[in-house]
């Protein structure tokens, strides 16, 4: 298993020899640090602790300043683990790059989705409104409840509340192109998260 952190940068398109438009995602991938190894006699289980992105030391605590001091980094804005990975390979201090990934391979990536706020239950579940007409008193209420024991609400029925804003994984996506040198990955396809979001991407677990 192998994977890098990244900053999730917007879509373009490139086109094949063939002239065929592929849409992309532009990730800025890396490069990030190994700031800590994990290992089944210590931690109880095998990973690497990667970090991306510096952090203003006035803005990190002793704890992230010391542990970033053992890796001779600076304070990271996004740390992640990734498991399954040869910790013989890596080091810690090292530095890993948009060159992990090679074009043609497939990935999974991970990000926070956009959040949208507290929403009803038509934008949020796609259910059907009522009549407009006047005197109907039901528009874009939620439907009967139905039989309720004791009035309460079973969990996960579908009503108004918070959406978006969770973790989301898209998976198998393709490798289109790796520039090495500016560190960027090209996705095909659609990843979660708005501009300048961080997000994970790791070998994906559908072989």
């Amino acid at each position: 298993m192998k994977g890098i952190l990244g900053r999730k940068l917007g879509m373009t398109q490139v086109f094949t020899p063939e002239g065929i438009v592929i849409p992309v995602t532009v990730i800025e991938a890396g490069p990030c640090v190994v700031l800590q190894k994990k290992d089944l006699e210590n931690d109880g289980y095998e990973a690497i602790q990667v970090g991306f992105s510096d952090k203003k030391e006035n803005r990190s605590n002793k704890p992230e300043a010391g542990h970033a001091k053992k890796a001779n980094t600076a304070p990271k804005r996004y740390v992640r683990e990734i498991r399954g990975v040869d910790l013989a390979s890596v080091e810690v201090g090292q530095e890993l790059k948009a060159d992990v990934f090679a074009e043609g391979e497939f990935v999974d990536v991970t990000g926070i989705s956009k959040g949208k706020g507290f929403q009803g239950v038509i934008k949020r579940w796609g259910q059907s409104r009522g009549p407009m007409s006047h005197g109907s008193r039901y528009h874009r209420r939620p439907g009967s409840m139905g039989s309720i024991q004791a009035n309460r609400v079973p969990k996960g029925k579908r009503l108004p509340g918070h959406m978006g804003n969770e973790t989301v994984t898209i998976q198998k996506l393709e490798v289109v192109r790796v520039d090495a040198e500016r560190n960027v990955i090209l996705v095909k396809g659609s990843i979660p998260g708005p501009k300048k979001g961080f997000v994970q991407i790791k070998e994906t677990v559908k072989k």
